[in-house]
């Protein structure tokens, strides 16, 4: 590693490393997305009202599984995941050999399975760092980590997982299932999580990212105001509230 190195780590992410019997299978049934077919995806582990808890990335390496997740959260999410495991032959622990890296070509790794424009992430040894991960992917309207979706405060496809591919209908039950099941069927989104300037009279903002002048907070589908609306959130909308008066924010 030298001076030409490209900066690509993210700082902010850790892994956890899931070996042992059937590691697919144990989170099969806690997660919201698929993991017995091609990963990565995205995924999250919810309450059992279906509101987001933990979100994640979820990697194969060979029989065991990766997961890419919030730097913050790693050990909540080792202690929620060991508290479901009861007696399997599971270890649960960090991987820091390995970490996780960006970039916003996608000529290298593999494409975020959110959405293709948020570039591409691999798992390779730490290296630099890049400060530009937050800016491109809060510039897409893509919400991510307790902070912004909140622990246990909002409902995951509030948190646009159908439209950014966090979400399995086909896959069977697992925690949270049911209630976000009856949301997707009946097509009641009501809220949506989105990213918005700076408004201090906003009491239900997750969070600020006073250097960026945005916010991440949730909003009523008929009264979105100036939040940033992207092509996918707009073509998912279009149907629910075709009057709705969106300004698109503009980058800072």
């Amino acid at each position: 590693m030298d001076d030409t190195t490209p900066a690509t780590m993210l700082a902010d992410r850790a892994l956890l490393r899931l070996s042992g019997d059937d590691v697919r299978g144990f989170l099969q049934g806690l997660l919201t997305n698929d993991v017995g077919g091609a990963l990565p995806v995205w995924a999250a582990l919810l309450t059992p009202q279906g509101k987001a808890l933990f979100d994640m990335i979820v990697w194969a390496d060979g029989d065991d599984v990766l997961l890419d997740v919030e730097r913050e959260q790693a050990g909540a999410i080792a202690r929620r995941l060991t508290m479901y495991r009861l007696r399997r032959a599971i270890t649960i622990a960090p991987e820091d050999a390995l970490a996780v890296h960006w970039s916003p070509d996608l000529r290298r790794g593999a494409p975020d399975p959110r959405l293709t424009d948020l570039g591409a992430r691999w798992l390779a040894a730490p290296g630099p760092t890049t400060a530009e991960w937050r800016a491109h992917r809060l510039s897409l309207g893509v919400a991510e980590g307790v902070a912004e979706l909140g622990s246990g405060e909002t409902l995951w496809l509030e948190a646009n997982a159908r439209e950014l591919h966090g979400v399995s209908f086909t896959k069977g039950c697992y925690v949270g299932q049911e209630n976000t099941a009856r949301m997707h069927h009946r097509d009641k989104v009501r809220r949506r999580l989105v990213v918005a300037p700076i408004d201090a009279s906003d009491a239900r903002s997750r969070t600020v990212h006073e250097d960026l002048a945005v916010m991440v907070t949730p909003r009523r589908v008929d009264a979105l105001g100036d939040a940033l609306v992207p092509g996918w959130l707009a073509a998912a909308l279009a149907p629910e509230e075709a009057t709705a008066s969106v300004e698109p924010l503009s980058r800072p």
